[in-house]
């Protein structure tokens, strides 16, 4: 038996009912459903560990679940678990999993408990004090620094590997000021997995003499605990220079030490098991978050464009580090508390309750083992809305709170060496990132695989060295938009190839775009033009109708004739369905010719106008964090300007049937789309859009165009939720951003001329590459072009792999394709973008 498990990401529900009645205070923890006779729910946690554990929640605060035998309490909530670590910590000491460590790390700081804890912990406390913090940051630079050197152009790593012996060395060299042999480094890694899975297997057995029976488990585990102790035997000899300053190392801090119990020296075996617990606790958790950052910043190369911004400005190339220098970059750290977040490397923890306790509503009896996974409280929805979407800037808001984040633990067991690994992180993924700029092998990206922590396996990089590819000022400019400096080879084929396609003369009113030909499957727009009809003059009443315009103003507005989209972009849209998307799509053009005036230049009006929307959004209890899934809209506001009314009807006429987890999505989405726009006023009011580089462009642009909430319409079109899995996959995550951003791109070439022409500043994505890359207008349009063309192909790869998994979830695929389809038609046909003085070609 072993719980080596690849999982997938997925959504987790959110919690639909309280975690218990208040006013019971011995309430009896539910029982999760699904016991299999005999096995209990070990079968599930084993299949699917991250799945399962997250899935607790909908259920109650504490759940309790079936080891074979054993019952077992699942925490699942943040607060109760913060309790548990702090007001029990006491009552409730560590529990099986991690007593089956004491045989590898003995009874120091991790394993030990009461007095004899906070004894150990006084006396390790000196070597992680602030003082010591510049010069571990100065060794933690030099290791990076000397290990990045040895690597060369077009090397192939293996990226956990890699960060498992930079982790080590970082380890070794600064709290111990010693150097392991490339052998013991080898056999330290080799074992890590074997003391892992023993750990784990002697945990869920029934009696701990099984522990000792000759099973190949527990042969390899005490093999692993040989050859761990043989490393730390050879790290702790004092044969450093720093041993005999002030205590310089760790051994020495621990060998002029006294245990305060006996008034006696600590012995040689009290070095060793600190040192064990330092080397276990210290590597594998910081390698394997520094394997995920670099996976996200892979994924994410806007927010690596923003950390090596804010690197050159608070770091500049050739310094070294400093702790003052490391607290300036915010938003590195911010980007270090999201991967943390998101990839808490503790899949899961135990406590044993010694004492009857109480657990918010529940009693727990003495004798119950507790059990709560950090990775499954991070991606809590309710306390983290989309959790599984990568967002640093949640933390430049303050994050969820102490008592939602904590990866390092909480109480008198808190982790130590918290700030060190903080410090390691930062100063780690800046020595790599100054001097590389990694790329990912085509199939080769991180996954999650769960033993008692989430680690990620299969990432292997391509070393390009850092500013290796400089364009002229007069070369085109690159055509990945938005993606920041990451590239693979295939994009270097890609650019070459779109270069070679680009036209040079520069675009009339009616940009042309190079793109394939929509696919036949969907009903074609002249088959459904009676239909159309009758819903663009039912939506040209509900506009007048709610004095959204004049019916002076309707001239106009009607030749943007935005039924056409609707009817091109969701062909299977019919009756109500179409009435709704016509009238959003109208709402939110009307909204956004609003912010074409005063509003967009003024960010107090900005903010006058969208806060009363997104209260609209929660107004049935939940805030704006999505605490709680929106019901509907509530009561119609009282007073108000007609697009605040109108808005509310629109929410009430999407949220109406749809499921819990569609509307939290649905509210989510709208919130960061309609926040876009007092965002654009800031820039605007204090002339920031010229220093806005192409990621942030790119972002604002992205929710801006409001093509995620249109995109959760597929759902309620079809008459369900797209599958769950589907929704949890990684892939579809970027399957719909490369269609916001196709269709983002497509309205700016179409846009551009009239944008051009406009007093306030415009958020254009080829007015940004101009200004930018300095750059021709032509060989702007030319990049945006050969982007769309580009995501477009991506996307097509995406929905075939995402189909051959997911084919239940196709009719959701198709409804991407054929939105990038029917936004290309339209805006090739439309009046919304015509300058009227300019000739239509």
């Amino acid at each position: 038996m072993t719980l080596l498990t690849e999982t997938r990401q997925r959504d987790l529900p959110p919690r639909t009912a309280p975690t218990a009645p208040r006013t019971t205070r011995s309430a009896v923890p539910p029982l999760a459903p699904g016991a299999v006779p005999g096995l209990g729910h070990a079968a599930a946690l084993l299949r699917d560990p991250l799945g399962f554990l997250g899935s607790l929640s909908r259920h109650g605060g504490v759940v309790r679940i079936r080891l074979g035998p054993r019952t077992v309490c699942v925490v699942t909530d943040a607060p109760l678990v913060h309790t548990l670590l702090v007001a029990l910590a006491y009552d409730c000491p560590r529990g099986a999993v991690q007593d089956t460590l004491k045989t590898a790390f003995g009874d120091g700081l991790l394993m030990s408990e009461g007095q004899a804890h906070r004894d150990r912990r006084r006396i390790i406390q000196p070597a992680f004090g602030p003082d010591r913090m510049a010069e571990y940051v100065a060794v933690m630079h030099q290791v990076t620094e000397e290990r990045a050197r040895r690597w060369h152009p077009g090397q192939v790593l293996d990226v956990a590997k890699e960060m498992n012996h930079l982790a080590l060395e970082i380890v070794t060299r600064s709290l111990f000021d010693a150097r392991l042999s490339e052998d013991a480094t080898l056999a330290f890694h080799q074992a890590l997995p074997d003391l892992v899975k023993g750990q784990i297997v002697q945990s869920l057995y029934p009696h701990p003499a099984l522990a000792r029976l000759p099973l190949a488990v527990n042969r390899r585990f005490d093999a692993a605990v040989r050859v761990l102790n043989q490393v730390v035997d050879q790290a702790v000899r004092p044969t450093g220079t720093r041993s005999a300053e002030r205590g310089g190392t760790l051994p020495a801090l621990l060998r002029a030490a006294t245990d305060p119990g006996t008034g006696r020296p600590l012995t040689e075996a009290d070095v060793r098991s600190e040192a064990i617990t330092m080397f276990g606790a210290g590597t594998e958790t910081v390698s394997t978050t520094l394997t995920w950052l670099l996976d996200e910043l892979l994924r994410h190369p806007e927010v690596e464009a923003r950390v090596l911004a804010e690197l050159d400005e608070h770091l500049p190339a050739g310094a070294a580090p400093t702790p003052e220098a490391l607290a300036r970059l915010t938003y590195t750290r911010s980007v270090t508390q999201e991967v943390v977040r998101l990839h808490a490397p503790n899949a899961f923890l135990m406590r044993t309750a010694q004492v009857p306790v109480d657990l918010g509503p529940y009693r727990i009896p003495a004798g119950t083992e507790l059990l709560y996974s950090l990775t499954a409280l991070h991606r809590d929805p309710d306390r983290y809305p989309d959790p599984l979407r990568f967002r640093p800037e949640r933390w430049q808001s303050g994050g969820a709170g102490r008592h939602s984040f904590l990866p390092f633990g909480a109480g008198k067991h808190k982790c130590i060496g918290e700030a060190f690994a903080w410090a390691e992180l930062t100063v780690a993924a800046a020595a790599i990132l100054r001097r590389w700029r990694p790329v990912a092998v085509p199939g080769a990206r991180a996954r999650e695989v769960v033993w008692t922590t989430v680690q990620a396996h299969g990432l292997r990089v391509r070393l390009t060295p850092r500013g290796a590819r400089v364009p002229r000022p007069d070369s085109p400019p690159d055509d990945r938009v938005g993606e920041g400096r990451a590239g693979d080879d295939r994009a270097r084929e890609d650019r070459a190839r779109d270069d070679r396609a680009a036209v040079e003369a520069p675009p009339a009113a009616r940009c042309p775009v190079s793109v394939p030909a929509p696919a036949p499957a969907a009903p074609q727009l002249p088959q459904r033009s009676g239909e159309l009809r009758t819903a663009a003059a039912r939506h040209a009443a509900w506009v007048v109708g709610r004095n959204l315009l004049t019916p002076p103003e309707m001239t106009r507005y009607g030749a943007y004739a935005l039924h056409e989209l609707i009817g091109h972009a969701f062909p299977r849209a019919h009756g109500a369905d179409l009435d709704l998307l016509v009238d959003m799509l109208g709402w939110f053009t009307i909204l956004d010719d609003r912010f074409d005036g005063p509003p967009g230049r003024r960010p107090v009006e900005a903010r006058d106008v969208v806060d009363p929307l997104i209260d609209v959004l929660y107004r049935t209890g939940a805030d704006r964090t999505g605490a709680s899934a929106p019901v509907g809209a509530g009561p119609a506001p009282r007073s108000g300007d007609h697009v605040l009314r109108a808005w509310h009807d629109l929410w009430s006429r999407q949220a109406q049937g749809m499921s819990p987890n569609w509307r939290a999505r649905a509210a989510r989405e709208w919130q960061a789309c309609l926040e876009t726009f007092p965002a654009e006023a800031e820039h605007r009011a204090h002339g920031t859009v010229p220093a806005l580089g192409l990621p942030e462009t790119m972002r604002l642009r992205r929710h801006g165009s409001c093509l995620y909430p249109f995109m959760n319409i597929l759902e309620r079109v079809h008459g369900a939720d797209a599958p769950a899995a589907l929704h949890a996959e990684p892939a579809l995550h970027r399957l719909r951003a490369n269609t916001a951003d196709a269709a983002t791109l497509i309205n700016d070439l179409y846009s551009l001329e009239r944008e051009e022409r406009q007093s306030a500043a415009a958020f254009n994505t080829v007015l940004a590459l101009q200004r930018i890359r300095g750059c021709t207008r032509s060989r702007a349009v030319g990049a945006v072009r050969s982007r769309v063309a580009r995501l477009r192909r991506e996307n097509d790869a995406l929905r075939s792999d995402l189909r051959h998994r997911h084919p239940a979830g196709r009719w959701y695929l198709d409804g991407t394709r054929e939105l990038i389809e029917g936004v290309q038609a339209w805006t090739s046909t439309s009046d919304r973008y015509l300058v009227t003085d300019s000739p239509r070609t």
